[in-house]
């Protein structure tokens, strides 16, 4: 049941970026990215947001800054939002499943150079709480990744993991309402696939 006291965060997975390699930071959107995150801001802007974070990378800020400047607000990127490191020879883009189906069944496993998912779950829900205590009540948009989504939702309610990742969408929108304390008591998926 949604009250009005709960703290609403709203995760923005970023829209379709195409890959490049060694070029995590600065890639942007493609023009289907652009006219989908125009789509996020059109769906989001009813729900009155106040604050708006993100990943300090291109694609996520790129995904919500149009909806925060219908808005009225500014993008924060809060370094520790990032994507999770991946890192290691063995995840190549032709093995990216296999490769991150390894790091679900085992969250302290990182490959060379990466993160486990303990490690970036951890920084990015550091940041979760902070934003949480600060600003109760509130409704915050917190622009994102799949994969350090995943590792924040499963903090949470641990079924979040390998299956649900796999079957987000870019960009995919979820609403989570918070009671104080912190605690999660309800997750709504807002976006559909526009065809």
């Amino acid at each position: 049941m949604t009250n009005e006291a709960n703290t609403a965060l709203y995760f923005v997975r970023h829209a379709e970026s195409e890959y490049i390699e060694g070029q995590e930071r600065e890639r942007g959107l493609t023009e289907q990215g652009k006219r989908d995150a125009a789509s996020v801001a059109g769906l989001l802007h009813r729900e009155q947001i106040q604050l708006f974070y993100s990943s300090p990378y291109r694609r996520s800020v790129d995904t919500i800054q149009g909806l925060a400047e219908v808005s009225g607000g500014i993008v924060v990127t809060e370094e520790d939002l990032r994507e999770r490191e991946l890192s290691g020879p063995e995840v190549k883009h032709e093995h990216f499943r296999e490769a991150k189906q390894r790091l679900y069944d085992d969250p302290a496993f990182a490959y060379s150079g990466g993160e486990s998912g303990e490690v970036a779950g951890a920084r990015a829900i550091a940041v979760i709480q902070r934003i949480l205590d600060r600003h109760t009540g509130q409704k915050i948009v917190i622009g994102t990744h799949g994969d350090i989504m995943t590792l924040i939702f499963n903090y949470y309610d641990p079924s979040y993991g390998y299956d649900f990742w796999v079957n987000t969408t870019m960009p995919d929108i979820y609403k989570l309402e918070f009671e104080r304390e912190s605690r999660l008591v309800q997750v709504t998926r807002l976006w559909e696939e526009q065809v």
